[in-house]
């Protein structure tokens, strides 16, 4: 069987499992959007792998300021996609976190060429438009939230089959009409390239960071976050005592107002690109906690995938999201801290999170409550298992 699996982010685990199904003697091609920065997975085949990776639209420059040239943009990376699509004639094509003008080509171009294809539902874009119209964005996007909502069912009833990555999203296929060929399967982290290391690491030495305590982000920072409140809370915990300084991995338009709120609260912070991945376990080592953040109107369609990464990391989480999220439920159940995503919360998070960096044996314990978790829930055979029989009863299904 011959499976594309295209992830726009390049995420770890997407790749991992292209990976686990290479192993497994399926013919593999993973790619992903070579133009969009963002932390990615090891894009590189290893030693003995037959899995191939390849980019789309890497002369694509992505414009967040203008959203009618980012509209076209992702239309023609979609026209890119169906040329990559019709190059490697794939059984069967995965498609993860694809924006909705892209899938919309891509959809159209696979009904005509009869090529059946898996949605892997990350976010439901359309309620996430639709939850920040009138907030972050201008009560305008209302309607494009209703054009994205049409758009965004259509895809899904194009989609041979639909994986979604929580409870939550059923609700939504079922008003489309579309529950019927959904499969629930959780997100994961790769347990064996992101590993608990020595706090004092070599990352660490060299940016200047191992003999001081900290608070740590490494990921995006989108409409989906509200970037001031790390600086919010680390000036809570430094008022509770502790030296803390705040470390941020990102790139794009958060690190100037990081740097701002920052330099007006006299909060210290290291500001820093992201990093190559095989250096994210060093990265994710160096933080004394690790911070999620996730907007309280994100709850419902997102689930932080590095949450899922720190767990791995074997590190204690904080979390500034929603109690209902499913990765909520994952940082408590290590006893980290999860509080809503607001100011208002920022001193009991900044408590809290004082607290246990004054405690080195309990941080520890929820470090390592935190690993074993992710080593109990994240079991790659079996994530791999339901995703095989998924794209071989799609392939069964076109013939």
């Amino acid at each position: 069987m011959k499976i594309l699996v295209h992830d726009f982010s390049g995420h770890p685990f997407q790749v991992q499992l292209s990976r686990e199904l290479s192993r497994r003697g399926e013919d593999v091609v993973y790619s992903s959007c070579g133009a969009y920065v963002s932390g990615k997975g090891r894009l590189t085949a290893g030693p003995g792998e037959t899995l191939t990776f390849q980019t789309v639209g890497d002369d694509i420059v992505f414009d967040k300021s203008s959203f009618v040239r980012r509209l076209f943009q992702e239309l023609r990376l979609g026209v890119e996609l169906v040329r990559h699509v019709r190059t490697v004639r794939p059984d069967v094509a995965l498609m993860s976190n694809v924006q909705v003008p892209t899938l919309v080509v891509f959809a159209a171009a696979m009904m005509l060429t009869r090529t059946p294809w898996v949605l892997w539902h990350q976010d439901v874009y359309s309620v996430a438009i639709r939850s920040f119209a009138g907030g972050k964005l201008s009560r305008s996007f209302g309607l494009v939230a209703r054009a994205f909502e049409v758009a965004e069912r259509w895809c899904s009833h194009r989609a041979a089959a639909v994986v979604v990555i929580a409870e939550s999203f059923v609700p939504v296929h079922r008003r489309w009409g579309t529950a019927d060929k959904v499969t629930v399967i959780p997100n994961w982290a790769p347990l064996d390239e992101i590993v608990p290391l020595d706090r004092k690491n070599d990352w660490a030495v060299e940016n200047e960071l191992d003999d001081t305590l900290t608070l740590l982000y490494s990921g995006t920072l989108g409409l989906k976050h509200d970037p001031a409140l790390l600086v919010s809370l680390a000036a809570e915990v430094r008022r509770a005592g502790r030296d803390v300084r705040l470390v941020v991995v990102n790139e794009g338009p958060a690190v100037g107002l990081l740097r701002a709120e920052a330099e007006r609260r006299a909060v210290p912070i290291t500001l820093l690109p992201f990093q190559p991945y095989e250096r994210l376990s060093e990265v994710l080592a160096t933080g004394d906690v690790l911070v999620v953040l996730l907007d309280q109107q994100a709850g419902a369609f997102s689930v932080p995938s590095k949450t899922l990464s720190y767990l791995c990391a074997g590190r204690p989480v904080l979390g500034l999201m929603p109690c209902e999220n499913v990765a909520a439920d994952l940082v408590n159940r290590t006893g980290g801290g999860v509080f809503a995503p607001s100011e208002l919360d920022i001193p009991a998070a900044g408590a809290w999170a004082a607290e246990l960096l004054g405690d080195p044996a309990r941080r520890d314990q929820v470090g390592e409550a935190a690993r074993e978790l992710a080593e109990g829930e994240f079991a790659m055979q079996v994530c791999a298992d339901r995703f095989e029989r998924v794209l071989r009863l799609t392939v069964e299904g076109a013939r």
